[in-house]
């Protein structure tokens, strides 16, 4: 027989009919004493008679309100000041019960009330002082124990504002004497050096001297909004001296309004690597978007459904959502309806490559809008299959663009890559062939032919950070491909977000590119991840250099050598000049190109795509002896 651990057995909820059995045991005794309490102990005979008919009915009030609430259900361990109310609401609506039903018994034990008046009044104070002192009990027991497993920790906070001052009370309430604030770390000079709630405040400079002096263990964020450069450098000197780092969750996302200790988390390599808030010009996105019909393709993908995601504050009449991703698109639909309650879209499973399909999705929808981010965008797995990668990326493009042109829709825009610059791969170069079709075709159209062109997004599906997590959790070793490969990232929000205004900005024919700021060292990313989970380099946790993988290649570039970027009036985006060609020319090439990947010879197709796009040069690939 297998026992569970202590911990295991804390982290189990109190089953609800134990808690059911407890109020009611609870509403018995405190009835029962309520009748002591007024006579003094020695009851009246006229009252002895009553007595019970006056307990049962109590004790009956009270079930059904514990029922009809679920009084019961609530987790102890989280129960905050709002299920305090709830309890002093339940019970005194059930007194209040009792008290009408009493003023209807009189008549019954010799013209007196049932219950005496002043006995209902001591009941209910009873009642709630000790339900409510129960779980305040058991609360603070759960936290103390829980406390005693996990050590005892010398903390700073950061951030000296009412969410560090909630901080630090959820601590104390929680952790009571398993945790000593140390001091609040700020930025604000003008509270450097006073005291609040009894704890000092001091600058960050001096994070290092307090955390040594100190031995600090824990450092915990309580700023939701701070400046991500500052957040970055904190956390460095934290994990340089091996200090655990936490954070808050959102105000919003407290239990019941109130902040747990067991809400707290890890500083994850997310957190470190976003930049300051977006600021959109959301009426013209708005003035695009609200009472509009908007095909998004790709839409059960990591950028197709933030785009959906965003799309919903809008108000577009109608989403169409497009994919051939079954499962991921029923989880969208379900986000969609359960989560946004916005009900206002179509789900279509689809092929964007199926001309034919395609064609009744735009005969029956008509969309006004199109964004265009379905694509296939693994770099080793297009190399090994680039005829996919050229039925997907470059004539699933060539047909939803046509069908946007035939139909009339106002903006189509296209998610294109950092990899379509100077390619060294099959992908690239087919997100690149994708992005000259549809800006040769802009001149020749009425709809408004935009591409947005940006690098890797944190957490996509199968991007490297949601890896190593993996590789972590399993205990390693975590792989990088290369001590000197850089990457640029962005938010997955912070991308769809731009790629909105951007199509909102576009005139037809751009190819908007996103400021991603410094490009990261994947090892040094590595690093960062295997720290911020508390572990050890080296000791417990180790990385392996594998090699570069077909196609891929160390820097990542935004712009072509021979492209120039002219600014838009958002400082995050950028329009490359980028040569122009003609459309006719294009559209042969295009049509000869899908032609040699309908014959199978994969030679031949990587050749073609070459001789459209001169400057892919292959990397660490079969295709390189095309290049000599």
């Amino acid at each position: 027989m297998v026992f569970p651990g202590r911990k295991n057995l804390l982290e189990t909820n109190a089953p609800r009919w134990i808690v059911f059995l407890l109020d009611v045991f609870i509403s018995v005794f405190a009835i029962v004493f309520a009748y002591l309490l007024r006579f003094n102990f020695q009851i009246p005979d006229e009252h002895d008679s009553t007595m019970f008919v006056g307990v049962l009915g109590v004790i009956t009030v009270r079930c059904i309100s514990f029922i009809v609430t679920k009084l019961y259900a609530g987790i102890i361990r989280y129960a905050t000041f709002r299920d305090t109310e709830r309890i002093f609401m339940v019970l005194l609506i059930g007194s209040l019960v009792i008290f009408l039903a009493n003023l209807f018994s009189t008549g019954i034990g010799n013209g007196n009330y049932l219950i005496p008046f002043s006995v209902i009044v001591i009941d209910f104070i009873l009642v709630t002082l000790m339900m409510i002192a129960t779980r305040i009990l058991a609360k603070g027991l759960y936290w103390k124990l829980i406390a005693t497993e996990e050590g005892h920790q010398q903390v700073l906070i950061f951030g000296a504002g009412d969410n560090g001052i909630v901080v630090k009370q959820t601590l104390e309430r929680e952790l009571s004497g398993s945790s000593n604030i140390i001091g609040f770390l700020s930025a604000n000079k003008k509270r450097i050096g006073n005291k609040i709630d009894g704890v000092g405040v001091y600058h960050y400079d001096e994070f290092e001297s307090l955390a040594k002096e100190n031995e600090i263990s824990t450092l915990l964020f309580a700023e939701e909004n701070m400046e991500m450069e500052l957040k970055r450098a904190i956390v460095e000197k934290a994990l340089a001296l091996d200090i655990k780092t936490l954070t808050i969750p959102k105000a919003s996302d407290w239990i019941n309004g109130e902040l747990s200790y067991r809400q707290l988390r890890k500083v994850r390599i997310e957190d470190l690597l976003e930049r300051d808030a977006i600021h959109l010009d959301e009426k013209n996105i708005k003035n695009q978007v609200a009472g509009k019909r908007v095909m998004v393709t790709g839409a059960a993908g990591s950028i197709g459904s933030e785009i959906v995601r965003q799309l919903t504050r809008f108000l577009p009449a109608q989403i169409i959502l497009v994919d051939q991703a079954e499962t991921p698109l029923y989880d969208i639909q379900l986000e969609l309806e359960e989560e946004f309650e916005f009900s206002c879209f179509k789900v279509i499973i689809c092929d964007v490559s199926r001309e034919d399909r395609m064609r009744l999705v735009f005969e029956k929808y008509h969309p006004e809008l199109v964004y265009h981010a379905a694509a296939y965008k693994h770099v080793p797995m297009m190399e090994y299959h680039p005829m996919e990668a050229v039925h997907n990326n470059v004539n699933g493009t060539r047909v939803v663009a046509d069908l946007s042109n035939e139909f009339k829709v106002t903006n189509f825009v296209m998610v294109s890559t950092d990899k379509a610059v100077n390619p060294t791969n099959v992908m690239g170069a087919s997100k690149r062939i994708a992005e000259i079709y549809i800006q040769s075709l802009n001149r020749h159209s009425k709809t408004k032919f935009i591409t947005t062109r940006f690098g890797n997004v944190l957490g996509s599906n199968g991007s490297v950070i949601p890896r190593f997590r993996k590789q972590i959790e399993q205990g390693g070793p975590v792989t990088v491909t290369h001590p000197e490969i850089t990457r640029y990232f962005m938010t997955i929000p912070e991308a769809c977000q731009l790629v909105l205004e951007a199509g909102a900005m576009g005139t037809g024919g751009e190819i908007f590119i996103f400021d991603m700021g410094e490009s990261v060292k994947i090892a040094e990313l590595a690093k960062k991840m295997i720290k911020l989970s508390g572990l050890k380099l080296g000791k417990d946790i180790k990385i392996e250099y594998t090699g570069l993988r077909p196609g891929e290649k160390l820097y990542e570039e935004l712009l072509n050598a021979k492209e120039n970027t002219l600014p838009t009036h958002h400082s995050r985006i950028m329009i490359a000049k980028v040569r122009e060609y003609d459309f006719n020319l294009v559209r042969d090439e295009m049509e000869s190109l899908l032609q040699v990947g309908a014959n199978g010879d994969t030679i031949k197709l990587v050749k073609k795509m070459k001789e459209i796009v001169p400057e892919f040069i292959s990397q660490n690939s079969v295709f390189q002896a095309l290049d000599t």
